[in-house]
């Protein structure tokens, strides 16, 4: 089993797109580079709202969330693959997402985490629709946007929200 997969030959690993696409290379780790994207993105989230403030994961995932458009769209266009495995920046933006309003602690960043991925997983109406019916890199990112809004919406439930 490869545990590495190479960026498109088109683009490189040192290419601007690739390095946003991949969040800096997690995106090109087997199996499963959607969960280790969002894995990394949750140890970042975790520095940043420690350190500074988790709020700044708001402005962090609207980043992502613009850049991963246009990082995606490259990664299409190199690749021929509609949705390419190794983009993981709509993980990164879907978690930040979820993480601004999540306490501090390693159950709720653990529960917030699981939640995102079940959603991103499961795809239930409309992460679905953005999934299958929104092109390019705008659809790459949606339906992450989504599945992290109800990841939100179950620790709302929950009550545990900042």
């Amino acid at each position: 089993m490869k545990f590495y997969v190479p960026p498109p030959t088109a683009l490189g690993f040192w290419h601007p797109a690739t390095l946003v696409a991949t969040f800096g290379g997690f995106g090109l780790f087997r199996p499963a580079p959607g969960t280790i994207g969002a894995a990394a993105a949750a140890l970042v989230a975790w520095y940043v709202a420690g350190a500074f403030s988790p709020w700044l994961l708001l402005p962090g995932a609207a980043l992502a969330f613009v850049a991963g458009i246009w990082a995606a769209n490259e990664m299409e266009r190199a690749s021929g693959d509609k949705d390419p495995s190794s983009v993981v920046m709509d993980e990164v933006a879907g978690q930040w997402l979820v993480l601004a309003f999540t306490p501090l602690t390693f159950k709720w960043y653990l529960i917030s985490f699981a939640l995102f991925r079940f959603f991103d997983i499961l795809k239930p109406w409309p992460v679905s629709f953005a999934d299958q019916k929104i092109a390019g890199g705008l659809g790459v990112m949606a339906d992450d946007i989504i599945a992290g809004l109800y990841a939100l919406v179950c620790l709302v439930l929950l009550g545990h929200v900042i």
